[in-house]
């Protein structure tokens, strides 16, 4: 069975930087996404992400210029659901709009598959994945910078969300990995 895999960039204090992070160098974390990737065939994504993600990443696999090309040949070839209350959307490759329950959605994708599911995240979409209890694992990318408020994708939690501590990793950046599991005691 496949695990859902969240990775997602947010500041030390939990929220998302929406790009407020000036250190724009991804490369040491280049190699952290490859690997992710490589367990991983199919990507899930909200609609409002998905309208600028795929066709950025269409493009860079395909330059060679592009230190992130590697990177983004996985993402391009990947299977990519598209979750959207609508099926108005332009044609994206390698992807197909799901409009059913969420729920059910990501719990029939988890049945279906043997290898794993990477979401990217827009805050709603993840915030609708975490309430629902849906991310077995959270590749959270915390930037060294606290905003002081934003959006959270934690802020609509009905309770306690328990995760068990897997690795961290630092990085040059000033970036640090933080790899938790969703726990098996969490309250829901």
């Amino acid at each position: 069975m496949a695990r859902l895999k969240l990775q997602m960039q947010i500041s030390v204090d939990g929220f998302d930087p929406e790009g407020g992070d000036e250190n724009t160098s991804w490369d040491e974390e280049r190699e952290y996404s490859l690997n992710l990737l490589s367990g991983a065939d199919v990507i899930a994504l909200g609609s409002k992400t998905a309208a600028d993600f795929i066709p950025y990443w269409d493009k860079a696999a395909e330059d060679p210029d592009n230190s992130w090309q590697e990177v983004a040949k996985r993402i391009s070839q990947a299977r990519k659901i598209v979750f959207s209350s609508s099926t108005d959307h332009p044609p994206w490759n390698k992807s197909v709009i799901e409009t059913g329950d969420l729920s059910d959605a990501i719990n029939r994708l988890k049945h279906e598959h043997t290898k794993d599911i990477v979401v990217y995240g827009g805050v709603s979409f993840v915030k609708s994945l975490i309430r629902r209890h849906l991310v077995d694992e959270f590749h959270l990318l915390v930037n060294p910078l606290a905003l002081g408020g934003g959006r959270s994708v934690f802020s609509d939690l009905d309770g306690l969300l328990r995760l068990d501590f897997k690795k961290s990793t630092g990085f040059k950046s000033g970036r640090v990995l933080m790899h938790y599991d969703l726990s098996g005691s969490t309250v829901r």
